[in-house]
């Protein structure tokens, strides 16, 4: 295999991801309190009701917020003459960048903070591929053949997660088996992401160089940063971003059940047990 033209290719696309990461970041500012996506600012002379959470976005406070402030994978910038009345909360953010990097600047760590989420859910993938490797190819090999199928469990699958959350729930009894749902959803959604890295990667290096077939490892670590790069385009990345958790997590799912089952063709029976003629008393 030529790890050169991985190396090439993952260089150009991470160097693209980094570019425009910055550059994406657009602050809107807000008049109400609510869940926001991206950099939000509250102006100077506005006073703003309700508890402000902002996912994958820093919150600049200028002027007053009744409530608390939260940010996941974002910093709060209070400015000198804001007030917030409730409490702030950071999950992520510099912080949470420059651990992963610690030698990168705090500026440019609070600028690709989304990158950096990115980076790390792409490491945990890969360690889910290497600890499961025989699941994420059977969730390759459900996805390759039935990709509309793992489309249609992956939604039935996340519509059903609360119902059963509450029936468990109410049994009182289910309790303990709650965290387990949860541990199992998370689970699943990285083994079908990284089934559909290897997907993309493979098909990808297919086509720039069809002489060769690249290792699973490879394939993956293209998958995932071609999949990375789209997820941080706006807009079109949370489709994306949606897409790959759904029709993943569907052929996780079918992953653990026999195709035979869900493709309606009876079990292979199995051969009678032959052997020496038992004696009897």
């Amino acid at each position: 295999m030529n790890y050169r033209i991985v190396t090439a290719l993952c260089a150009v696309v991470l160097a693209f991801f980094i570019a425009r990461a910055p550059a994406s970041a657009s602050t809107q500012a807000i008049a109400h309190g609510g869940t926001y996506w991206g950099n939000v600012v509250v102006e100077p002379d506005q006073v703003v009701d309700g508890d402000v959470t902002v996912f994958f976005g820093n919150a600049t406070i200028e002027g007053i917020v009744r409530g608390d402030v939260t940010t996941f994978f974002g910093n709060i910038d209070q400015r000198s003459g804001s007030t917030i009345t409730g409490d702030t909360n950071t999950f992520g953010g510099t912080d949470y960048t420059q651990a992963i990097v610690p030698w990168m600047p705090s500026t440019l760590a609070a600028e690709n903070a989304g990158m950096m989420l990115r980076l790390a859910e792409s490491v945990v993938v890969l360690l889910v591929f290497l600890i499961f490797p025989v699941r994420v190819r059977m969730a390759l090999e459900r996805v390759e053949k039935h990709p509309g199928l793992s489309a249609a469990v992956g939604v039935l699958a996340f519509v059903a997660v609360i119902p059963i959350a509450l029936l468990l729930l109410v049994s009182f009894v289910g309790w303990p088996l709650i965290p387990l749902e949860i541990v199992a959803l998370i689970a699943g959604i990285f083994i079908g992401q990284a089934a559909l890295g290897l997907l993309v990667g493979r098909r990808l290096y297919e086509l720039i160089h069809p002489e060769t077939t690249p290792s699973p490892l490879a394939a993956l670590i293209i998958g995932l940063v071609v999949l990375s790069a789209a997820q941080i385009v706006p807009v079109v990345g949370h489709l994306v971003t949606a897409l790959v958790v759904l029709i993943g997590l569907g052929a996780a799912i079918l992953a653990f059940i026999r195709e035979g089952l869900f493709m309606g063709q009876p079990p292979i029976p199995r051969a009678p047990i032959s052997g020496p003629p038992m004696p009897v008393a």
